[in-house]
């Protein structure tokens, strides 16, 4: 089964670079289920229902999100409501919505899990104990997918490591920044540090660049910032996933601008 999973999609530039470029990739790579990070959508951070069903009509099947899941309160119900759009599973209860959904694709079924990191961000629980409970309850679903929001590569690798061969896939999002270590680790988990991002290149980590540089060099309190303008780039991974096992048979990470 081909698995395409698209980074952090900002703001309506994103949106639309998206849906540029995902119907075409879809038909080329015979993909059959799509997953992007959505929760920076939203102009100024966030996700709305607006920008969810933007991405779902652009060809995507599973919405993941993060630390800023709930950013825009109009979204508190969409959660509720989609179980295709998913927030981290170790917020803290009660939370709008499930951080994890099964998409059955009828060859198999897939699971997708959303976790947040602990380190250098807010500390809601062990993302190493939940995904053991998440991986037991979800036992049936021979294909699990990871999308793993951490900040610190040095966690991201060391939690790709502990679910390597009781997963399909561990993603890691929220830095914007695509690594160059996509791969299969020893027991047939994908893996990649940090997919990145889907936003305009000429930016820092899709927002104006003018607006960090002043925020950084103390010039500007404020930080609420604006999604860049500009050429476009989408980075994402396709998989080729057993459907019996489970396991990751390839990896191959694209930026298309």
């Amino acid at each position: 089964m081909k698995i395409l999973f698209i980074g952090d999609i900002v703001g309506r530039i994103g949106c639309e670079h998206l849906r540029r470029i995902l119907p075409d990739f879809k038909r080329r790579h015979n993909v059959g289920l799509v997953i992007a990070n959505g929760e920076n959508s939203a102009d100024r951070n966030g996700i709305t229902p607006e920008t969810a069903e933007h991405i779902f009509t652009s060809g995507v099947n599973v919405i993941t999100t993060g630390n800023h899941a709930f950013r825009q309160s109009s979204c508190n119900y969409y959660y509720e409501e989609c179980p295709y759009i998913i927030r981290p599973a170790n917020f803290p209860e009660p939370s709008y919505g499930k951080g994890f959904c099964i998409v059955d694709m009828i060859s198999a079924q897939v699971c997708v899990i959303n976790l947040l990191g602990n380190v250098f961000m807010n500390q809601y629980g062990s993302p190493f104990e939940l995904v053991d409970k998440l991986i037991d309850e979800n036992s049936g679903c021979p294909i699990k997918i990871i999308d793993f929001h951490a900040e610190a590569t040095a966690e991201k690798k060391a939690f790709a490591y502990y679910c390597d061969g009781r997963v399909s896939a561990v993603l890691g999002t929220h830095t914007h920044v695509p690594t160059a270590d996509a791969q299969i680790l020893p027991n047939k988990t994908a893996y990649i540090t940090d997919v990145g991002m889907t936003g305009a290149v000429d930016s820092v980590l899709g927002v104006k660049k003018e607006q960090s540089i002043a925020w950084l060099t103390g010039k500007s309190l404020s930080a609420r910032f604006d999604p860049a303008d500009g050429t476009c780039q989408m980075d994402c991974v396709l998989m080729d996933i057993d459907a019996k096992t489970g396991r990751a048979v390839s990896v191959e990470q694209f930026l298309i601008r």
